[in-house]
């Protein structure tokens, strides 16, 4: 593939077994096994994703996944433990596109990998505008403006938003969600899609945030 991934690990045989899998598939990697040195790199470096921990020295993961935000949008994908739920739904907030729970499967954490790639190069070649009411969508260039001032979205906030728009007016379940934004099915709990549709809200202004309207039971719509 030959993609630049930077893992931030610490664990020595975790971080030992990613790499070699990752080299296997024709990725570049490089590790680090700090938070500091970690977001150094991100500053520094270009990268196609970012692999990083939670449980870090000196940075904890999701305070590094906050502070890449500051300047970045790369895709970054945490690596968490199975029973530390809360610091899932931080990551996410923290404005981390998807998640990973130890132990897992390397075909899992390829497929990953290979989801926010695509999402990353997913571009419509041809000049196209999404307009629902105030809101205006250019897919070529991936922005987003409302009344012509723009708004900054990470990318899987910008994917959900523009399948919402697609489907407005149509109630669409979190599954349905899941697998047209996230591009794939798999063992990931509903409510990183609320998570994600909480971010748009806070990001819009509220006279366009109150058109995603929840629908109790079933899902989103996103009414006119």
């Amino acid at each position: 593939m030959g993609n630049n991934i930077l893992l931030v690990e610490d664990e020595k045989n975790i971080a030992r077994f990613i790499e070699l899998e990752l080299h296997h598939e024709n990725f570049t990697v490089t590790h680090h096994i700090s938070g500091r040195a970690g977001l150094e790199a991100a500053k520094e470096q270009e990268f196609d994703v970012i692999l990083l921990d939670v449980m870090l020295p000196e940075l904890n993961g999701i305070e590094v996944c906050r502070r890449i935000r500051t300047f970045s949008q790369i895709p970054i994908l945490l690596i968490t433990a199975r029973d530390a739920v809360m610091d899932r739904v931080a990551g996410l907030d923290a404005g981390a596109d998807d998640y990973i729970v130890k132990p897992f499967a390397i075909e899992e954490l390829l497929a990953r990998i290979r989801s926010v790639l695509r999402r990353t190069n997913r571009v419509n070649e041809e000049t196209t505008k999404l307009i629902f009411k105030d809101i205006t969508v250019d897919t070529v260039a991936r922005t987003v403006e409302v009344n012509q001032e723009n708004i900054d979205l990470t990318k899987t906030e910008y994917d959900l938003l523009v399948y919402l728009i697609q489907q407005k007016n149509r109630v669409v379940s979190r599954d349905i969600i899941l697998e047209n934004v996230w591009g794939y099915m798999a063992d990931i709990e509903t409510n990183v899609v609320d998570v994600f549709i909480r971010h748009l809200r806070f990001k819009l202004p509220q006279e366009m945030a109150i058109h995603i309207e929840t629908v109790r039971g079933v899902g989103y719509v996103m009414r006119e």
